[in-house]
């Protein structure tokens, strides 16, 4: 079997939505992550693709969505992305909820994950283990399921905060992890070992999930780390609120080209190298049904914008600028939310 470079962990997450200024009302102003992309989805440019991510899009960080809004209400079940996480700094659940409260949003009361009960995996070649932590659940207006995981940020963090409507000492800081809903969690679980994550340990799944046990897995990279895997057999569909697929990072051609040999020597289909002008994709299904893409680091949300105006104009990569008139006049308008300048003190 090919032995890939290991993934760093998760590049993006992609999401449906329904109404594309609710969605960017939601993620910019109440959730403070910066629009960093405002494009089409590359196949069906009748739709918009949103990208929310830190302040200069660092893989890790960006939360992208299709508004598809003939779509029907989706429901999370097996062979999908239930959860996405997201790091937020230590001491910071009291002001989300705070602000959930002031913005309307539903959440849960939180949850302690990992903690004395958990079974750490002591085999583990990094001797790594999962440590106890404080997750705050909520939805966002189409009702997809989303937490916040209070993290020591160490100084050497490479993600950068976008402080427009969050103060830095409370802003999201990248992707903590995705949970996976499978019938099966074997053969994913082996699937994930062979893209270079090793499980960290297990307990007893808490919540609204399903299945009995959670199993963590842990990337090499220290933003979007973690995948955990949850049994289910829980019928689900794709719609609003849902997530249309989880991508990894293979930073370089190199790196994903000996990923892609590795997933298909494990009898899995995965794509051609696709160009999606910020990145260069491949895509397969894993043997759970979920979408899975790999994507390189290169060239990135900057190469066709300058980073102060990063969103800040429809970007239509490749021959559909050519089409410019045509997909704007299909398009509903939008308008980026920006804060309220401060006015000085006399």
């Amino acid at each position: 079997m090919t032995t890939p470079t290991p993934t760093p962990g998760i590049h993006h997450v992609t999401c449906i939505a329904g109404d594309p200024q609710r969605n960017m009302d939601f993620w910019v102003e109440t959730l403070g992550l910066r629009l960093v992309k405002r494009s089409i989805n590359q196949d069906d440019p009748s739709t918009y693709h949103f990208f929310f991510a830190d302040a200069e899009g660092t893989p890790g960080t960006s939360m992208t969505f299709f508004p598809w809004g003939d779509l029907p209400q989706g429901k999370v079940g097996s062979g999908q992305v239930s959860r996405t996480a997201f790091r937020v700094p230590e001491g910071s659940l009291d002001y989300w909820e705070a602000r959930f409260d002031q913005y309307g949003v539903d959440y849960d009361a939180r949850v302690e994950r990992f903690g004395d009960e958990a079974r750490s995996v002591s085999e583990n070649a990094s001797g790594d283990e999962p440590r106890a932590e404080t997750v705050l659940p909520f939805r966002d207006p189409d009702g997809l399921p989303v937490e916040l995981v209070e993290v020591e940020i160490p100084d050497d963090d490479p993600t950068v905060p976008w402080t427009e409507f969050v103060p830095d000492e409370y802003a999201i800081r990248g992707f903590h992890s995705v949970t996976l809903w499978v019938a099966d969690p074997e053969p994913t679980k082996d699937l994930l070992r062979t893209m270079g994550l090793e499980e960290i340990g297990t307990e007893q799944a808490q919540g609204d999930t399903p299945g009995d046990e959670r199993t963590r897995f842990a990337a090499s990279g220290s933003v979007g780390r973690y995948v955990d895997v949850l049994p289910t057999i829980q019928g689900g569909r794709q719609g609003h609120g849902t997530v249309h697929h989880v991508a990894f990072q293979t930073p370089t051609d190199e790196d994903q080209e000996s990923m892609r040999a590795a997933v298909q020597s494990e009898g899995l289909r995965p794509t051609a190298q696709i160009d999606r002008h910020w990145f260069r994709s491949v895509y397969f299904r894993e043997f759970g049904g979920v979408l899975f893409e790999l994507a390189t680091s290169d060239p990135g949300y900057a190469s066709d914008e300058p980073l102060d105006d990063l969103g800040g104009r429809l970007v239509l990569p490749g021959s559909f600028e050519s089409r410019r008139e045509e997909i704007e006049a299909e398009l509903p308008d939008v308008t980026i939310p920006r804060a309220e300048p401060v006015e000085a003190d006399d």
